[in-house]
């Protein structure tokens, strides 16, 4: 597919799991929560059990780590028939505080293709989830000072986007964003006109999966986030 990126004067970057390491840590406390609760259920009803939990909770407490805690502590206590011990719910927080203290990991490339677009572009972090803990990890990655501006999102939706894009004046012409969620980074950027590049990660929670019906040929895929340098101007 060929794209024009010659009218792109800011790049919007999506933080986890464009940026830095998170869904693994996710995928591995899920793991943990199915073995402290083995002795009710199978895995695998575990499993849906709590992705159905997160589901219902969206609307209450949002994205992020705390919201995830909240859900494995429902989920436990609807598995168990209200039987799940106080050990086992104080095991679930230590999951979720050690969560919360993960080192941030930056994905491979990252900080030299913000190096190099940084004198021509105007970049920003557009991400969602919990605002303290994306703060946190803002601070401990190192690359707060290559962006120009950071906002924290409830949702990711074509309104939320084009609210943030009217209050920075930025024209969706001259907007790109990157991120490694099509439902997310990717489709409600294109359908309000701006551009996007979808560069995957390789774990994807559930919630953020689209079906093929949804997908469109409007945007392009990158497996490395060092291969943006080849499409866009440097100085």
């Amino acid at each position: 597919m060929e794209v024009d990126f010659s009218t792109i004067q800011v790049i919007g970057f999506d933080a986890d799991d464009t940026l830095w390491v998170n869904e693994t840590y996710f995928r591995e406390a899920e793991e943990r929560f199915a073995e402290l609760l083995d002795g009710y259920e199978t895995k695998n009803k575990i499993d849906q059990e709590l992705f159905k939990m997160e589901m219902q909770n969206l609307g209450r407490y949002g994205y992020g780590i705390k919201a995830f805690v909240l859900s494995m502590i429902e989920s436990a206590i609807e598995l168990s028939n209200n039987k799940v011990s106080n050990v086992v719910l104080s095991k679930i927080l230590d999951i979720g505080k050690e969560m919360l203290e993960q080192p941030v990991v930056l994905l491979a490339g990252v900080e030299t293709v913000l190096q190099k677009l940084q004198s021509r572009y105007r970049l920003i972090v557009l991400t969602k989830g919990d605002l303290l803990d994306q703060e946190r990890k803002l601070e401990r990655s190192g690359l707060k000072k290559y962006f120009h501006h950071v906002e924290v999102l409830s949702d990711k939706k074509e309104e939320n986007y084009k609210d943030l894009l009217d209050h920075l004046q930025i024209n969706p012409s001259e907007f790109l964003m990157l991120g490694n969620s099509l439902k997310s980074d990717v489709l409600p950027i294109v359908k309000i006109g701006a551009s996007a590049i979808h560069i995957p990660f390789h774990t994807t929670w559930e919630h953020e999966m689209v079906s093929t019906e949804e997908e469109t040929n409007e945007y392009l895929t990158l497996h490395k986030i060092e291969d943006i340098l080849t499409l866009l101007k440097q100085e």
